[in-house]
């Protein structure tokens, strides 16, 4: 059987998809699955993480498994020991390895060469696990993903490829709203074809049912932060931006916020924010995602 990776959100079909958000919602309520007994999973992460590596540690757990934490410095990938290698040598050792890299190529490498599921823990090209989360939490709210409208407000980053290319997957309308310079593109042009572009935030928040936003500076980008607040300033949703939509019009943020750029203080506790309903999902989307690549 082909090993089964997830690099990217095309990575999984509709019917693929929808089977991780089924599960993940169910399992909230049933007993976890034994499906990691006595396995180990790896974990290596070359950024900071908090959601992210507590809710794959707690899935992992949960499903019976244990995890092992790989120092980024010790292990010294692509430059102590070659990829292909580390590869090589996790693959005796683990029976998958969750990575949180720089580079989308070092996990597109590291698949190349391992015979174990790698998962993408965050890129600078994709977050899957994210939208698989973000599109959990939309069906818990609305009881469906049928003529739902996402507008996604600010840097066209990795959260808003993912999220837009999740959409696209799950015939979702998605709306994207950034500066010019800043403007989401991706490398499938069908996918690519299927995002509406308006430079106006708040016409792109009119009719939507979900308000999406992520940091203008991502990590690694911390030269670009003076830049970019100047020249994302009129692209923070405020509680006005709010007031405005519709009555069951939802607020997204994939977390960590920064507390007056993307959002006005105190947003992510309007009434209309599910930012912390988001947040839990990472562990339950991430657990159904491990149950599809394993069994």
């Amino acid at each position: 059987m082909a090993i089964k990776h997830l690099l990217s959100i095309n990575d999984l079909n509709e019917s693929d998809i929808s089977t991780i958000i089924s599960r993940a919602i169910s399992s909230k309520t049933m007993p976890y699955s034994n499906l990691l007994e006595n396995q180990t999973v790896g974990i290596w992460f070359e950024k900071p993480s908090l959601r992210t590596r507590l809710s794959f540690e707690i899935g992992v757990k949960q499903l019976g498994g244990t995890t092992i934490y790989l120092d980024k410095d010790n292990i010294g990938v692509g430059t102590r020991e070659p990829i292909r290698d580390v590869a090589n040598v996790l693959s005796r050792y683990v029976c998958a390895f969750i990575a949180r890299t720089f580079a989308h190529n070092t996990l597109t490498e590291f698949a190349n060469y391992s015979s174990i599921p790698i998962i993408n823990a965050l890129s600078d090209e994709e977050h899957p696990c994210q939208t698989l989360a973000d599109l959990v939490t939309i069906q818990e709210k609305f009881g469906t993903l049928n003529a739902i409208k996402i507008a996604y407000i600010g840097d066209g980053n990795n959260v808003a490829r993912s999220l837009a290319s999740g959409a696209y997957h799950m015939n979702i309308p998605f709306i994207s709203s950034s500066p010019t310079e800043y403007k989401l593109t991706i490398n499938d042009p069908i996918i690519n074809d299927s995002i509406i572009h308006e430079l106006d935030p708040e016409k792109a928040i009119a009719s939507a049912d979900v308000i999406y936003t992520d940091a203008w500076t991502s990590m690694g980008q911390e030269a670009e932060s003076e830049i970019r607040k100047n020249i994302f300033k009129d692209y923070q949703i405020t509680e006005k931006h709010l007031a405005s939509t519709k009555d069951t019009t939802i607020l997204m943020h994939p977390l960590p916020a920064h507390h007056g750029e993307e959002i006005s203080k105190d947003l992510l506790y309007h009434k209309k924010s599910v930012v912390f309903d988001q947040a839990e999902n990472r562990l339950h989307a991430q657990r159904a995602a491990m149950e599809y690549l394993f069994k």
